[in-house]
């Protein structure tokens, strides 16, 4: 398929879908975990809103008045509900969530389970349409939309249609479902008609009311089809009002819905990249200079609080609920974006901070469950949500950020292929004509592993005495091997990530030989260039440190990050530490740092203080309370 691009001149491109894998560890099992809560959940139970609304199901209590019969297994009890009950507005955003994860699935696994799942999801929902008139496509009626028109409240209609339309089109550019591209052609036919009774004034009107991401459906589409009248309604979706003042340099975030504008900022993104409009990415650098660069960020990465634009710099009154999953997945894909414009390290290490301390933090380890928000302030909980009574937007987010993030791991560009995720994984790839295969693998007994547990190369490490001796104590490095696999001799850059949180300098070693090199910035790449032979290995560490960062706008309070982990003190009520935040061993001492076949990252305890508590990685804390930023006072 052609997927139009001809504007955009990349520094680093992803690889095609499947060209990456996770590999066997803990990472692929969070992926397993996310993938079987995607399979729960049934044909019948998210297709349920769209047969009702095109009048192919209804429920009367007993028994259906299009169906025969109705079973004690679809009744009511076991419907999907909250967000997705037959009552909110909002119905039906879960399945394009839904699509776009089982697409990311099935490009990753080709598991055929999943596919025919979706390809019959796909197929009903063009049923759907079809009865609906061929053209209009979702849960909740056209009705809405005119409502929205008449200046009256509805629920952000365009956001929900919006996750419907990506999810389509990422089922047709991964799987290459042809019937997914027809719906979003015969909706795209509707919003043409219905916009074109429109003024600019009326439109700016719209464009105010949480459209989401219509402006990226209507540019992914464009990119495919180069039809017209998709670009005009990439011209009638570009919210001039909210991109004109970023541009005029105006703060038009703070107290803003964040995840209203995010959104509206990949569509200009994707706009730029179809269209060559120039404009469009000086909106997208705007707001990332306003968003991330001046406002600052607590340590997890985000500068929302509640789902709002905390002010720049000024954090300090705005622990309260904390990060929204949804902003931080949205913000995450605006930073692979520039990363991919740009080649700057500075973008894959913030989206490093925000998937190790977001996404990981906000999936429960054993349930697969999401944590709508994530709190930092003192006795925090996770309020995890169940696997059919709430869908919230973060249940969306959700699917389809633990469905798809091997494609950051590695990226390419004109002289090779860059590390920018230090992730276990392999890449298969052809290089000029040659076949080549990259692995890479994290070690958990001589360096540090986040996530580590049992495994069979831990059970070697302490039973065997014939290898090298395990380190004394938990190692201050995080070590990879990078394993080459080719047909035959080839040259090519391999470019590998110097992470902002590297403390000291990072050592690489080529066939067990130093590469000779300048010292390695954080936040660069380092590149090593030769003729790479079957079976080379690169082995690469990189040394870490405890550190104490301060809140912006409160230098009195601090969080901990061991290497890139944020850790959460488990404490139920404010708690004061003691010590000097320059040196934070004076305030934290290591805990518990070896069980059984693993080190355990990221585990500490205060010190120097009566009462003591625990610190463990935040992405492990599961129910228990915790807090993440602490006051200090001075020994």
């Amino acid at each position: 398929m052609n997927i139009r691009n001809l504007f955009a001149k990349h520094a680093l491109s992803e690889f095609a879908a499947g060209k990456v894998k996770l590999s066997a560890g803990p990472l692929k099992a969070r992926f397993e975990l996310n993938k079987k809560y995607v399979m729960s959940l049934t044909e019948d139970n998210l297709l349920r809103n769209f047969y009702l609304e095109a009048g192919l199901w209804s429920y009367s209590g007993n028994g259906g008045t299009t169906s025969a019969t109705t079973t004690s297994s679809d009744g009511p009890e076991h419907w999907h509900w909250g967000w997705e009950s037959p009552t909110c507005e909002l119905r039906g955003h879960m399945m394009g969530h839904w699509l776009s994860a089982a697409a990311r699935i099935c490009s990753q696994t080709g598991d055929a389970q999943v596919r025919a799942k979706a390809d019959f999801i796909v197929a009903e929902l063009e049923r759907c349409q079809q009865a609906s008139g061929g053209q209009w496509l979702a849960a909740f009626p056209e009705t809405y939309m005119n409502r929205m028109a008449q200046g009256r409240f509805v629920w952000a209609p365009h956001y929900t249609v919006h996750k419907l339309l990506m999810g389509l089109h990422e089922m047709y550019v991964l799987t290459g479902n042809q019937k997914a591209l027809t719906i979003m052609n015969g909706m795209a036919s509707w919003f043409y008609l219905w916009t074109a009774g429109f003024s600019q004034q009326e439109m700016d009107e719209l464009l105010d009311m949480e459209t989401g991401g219509m402006l990226e459906a209507w540019a992914d589409l464009y990119g495919i089809t180069s039809d017209p009248k998709h670009l005009a309604l990439i011209e009638k979706y570009d919210r001039r009002r909210f991109f004109d003042a970023l541009l005029e340099g105006q703060d038009v975030l703070t107290n803003k819905h964040a995840n209203t504008q995010i959104p509206e900022i990949l569509g200009a993104a994707r706009a730029w990249e179809v269209t060559g409009e120039t404009r469009f990415r000086k909106v997208v650098e705007a707001f990332w200079k306003n968003a991330v660069t001046d406002r600052g960020y607590v340590a997890t990465g985000a500068g929302d609080d509640g789902e709002l634009w905390m002010p720049a710099g000024d954090m300090g009154a705005r622990l309260g609920v904390g990060q929204e999953h949804c902003c931080n997945y949205n913000m995450m894909r605006l930073a692979q974006t520039l990363l991919r414009w740009t080649g700057e390290a500075v973008y894959a290490d913030y989206w490093e901070r925000r998937f190790i301390n977001g996404v990981l933090a906000q999936q429960h380890g054993d349930t697969g469950m999401v944590s709508y928000f994530l709190g930092m302030g003192a006795g925090s909980h996770k309020a995890w949500g169940s696997p059919t009574q709430h869908f919230w937007c973060c249940h969306g987010t959700l699917v389809q950020a633990n469905a798809g993030y091997e494609s950051q791991i590695f990226l390419a560009d004109q002289t090779g292929i860059a590390v920018c995720q230090w992730l276990s994984s392999e890449l298969v790839h052809e290089w000029e004509g040659c076949a080549i295969r990259l692995q890479l693998e994290q070690d958990g007994q001589y360096g540090d592993y986040p996530l580590n547990n049992w495994s069979v190369t831990g059970m070697g490490a302490i039973t065997k005495v014939n290898t090298p001796p395990l380190p004394v104590h938990r190692p201050n490095s995080m070590q990879y091997k990078l394993t080459i696999r080719t047909e035959q001799p080839i040259t090519f850059a391999l470019k590998l990530r110097m992470p902002w949180w590297l403390s000291g300098q990072a050592s690489i070693s080529i066939n067990g030989e130093k590469a000779e090199a300048a010292e390695y910035a954080p936040s660069s790449f380092a590149e090593l260039i030769r003729q790479w032979e079957d079976g080379d290995t690169i082995s690469v560490e990189l040394p870490k440190a405890l550190k104490a960062e301060p809140l912006p706008g409160d230098h009195g309070k601090v969080a901990f990050l061991d290497g890139p982990v944020v850790l959460a003190g488990l404490t139920e009520e404010e708690r004061m530490l003691a010590g000097d935040p320059a040196n934070p061993a004076t305030l934290l001492m290591p805990d518990r740092e070896r069980n059984h076949s693993w080190w355990n990252s990221g585990y500490y305890r205060s010190a120097g203080i009566d009462r003591g508590f625990r610190f463990i990685p935040l992405f492990e804390v599961k129910d228990e309370a915790y807090a993440v930023y602490f006051s200090i006072k001075p020994n």
